[in-house]
């Protein structure tokens, strides 16, 4: 698979017939279109750089454009390119020659390997076997990173602008293993509302609800808070509100071969309720604040 082929898109925007929905769901992290060059300059074989893959998150969330909201959704891997970071968190130890005064070299997602350009994947595997050009990485920003997050806000400021508000719903999945800390609880999904910053309590409050409701055990915020796109597209007092959820790998993938789990049809259905319902309670919580207001 070779985006030169030109058979893949970067990303796309699966749109309504109808956006009747303050709503737009977001899946970064879920590509699994790996250009031949990237293979051939990884340590990593085909198997191993899927490590880091939100596997079939986009086809978890894929119901969106039925219900009335557009879903954005990446084609090009995480492990190439992390559109969930700042455009320049580049690591200087993966590149020859020195990075522009720009770049943001000490951020704590750099240090731990795992920044716009990710050094590894999964438990600290290397991806690549010799460093990269400076220009590799800079256009990979410029030719990717970009052109994603406008896209991304030009969906976020149309919503805003058609419906009053926004709602952005940025979905992900993490590994079988996490487990709350100092507990044995091992969480189906977690809401991110960056401690209450990046969304209304009330949105992040009825979300849990929802998925409890729905027999899932759900937490906020912890361990995952939502990253970049949470954090830079949530503004509550404006109206825009951001959501990171993360869902529990296990449950609807086989983690060792990356193959659809028997559950997974069941899984899409219990999520499909859960946005519906989320959707339902975001048109009452407008009309409520609309009111209020005058």
């Amino acid at each position: 698979m070779d985006w030169v082929t030109g058979e893949y898109e970067l990303f796309e925007v699966c749109e309504p017939a109808v956006h009747s929905i303050p709503f737009v769901y977001n899946s970064p992290h879920s590509g699994r279109c790996y250009p031949v060059s990237f293979l051939e300059s990884s340590r990593l074989d085909s198997y191993e750089i899927r490590r880091s893959e939100d596997c079939f998150v986009d086809e978890l969330f894929a119901c969106a454009p039925d219900i009335g909201a557009p879903l954005l959704k990446a084609n090009f891997p995480r492990a190439y390119l992390d559109v969930n970071r700042e455009p320049y968190e580049l690591d200087p130890r993966m590149f020859d020659g020195a990075l522009p005064s720009y770049a943001n070299i000490g951020s704590m997602r750099v240090a731990g390997g795992l920044g716009t350009v990710p050094r590894i994947v999964a438990e600290n595997m290397d991806i690549y076997a010799h460093r990269l050009s400076v220009e590799e990485g800079l256009s990979r920003v410029e030719g990717i990173y970009k052109p994603y997050h406008t896209c991304l806000r030009r969906l976020v400021s149309r919503t805003h602008a058609n419906h009053g508000m926004a709602v952005l719903i940025d979905c992900h999945s993490m590994p079988g293993n996490i487990r709350l800390a100092g507990s044995n609880i091992r969480p189906d999904i977690i809401i991110g509302d960056r401690y209450g910053t990046s969304a209304s309590a009330e949105i992040s409050r009825a979300a849990l609800h929802f998925l409890e409701e729905l027999g899932f055990t759900a937490v906020c915020n912890k361990p995952y808070a939502g990253g970049f796109i949470t954090e830079h597209y949530g503004r509550p007092i404006r109206s825009l509100h951001a959501l990171q959820i993360e869902v529990n790998r296990a449950l609807y993938v086989d983690e060792k071969t990356f193959l659809k789990a028997a559950d997974f049809p069941a899984m899409q259905s219990a999520l499909e309720i859960f946005m519906r319902q989320l959707a339902a309670f975001v048109s009452e919580y407008a009309i409520d604040m609309a009111l209020a207001a005058e």
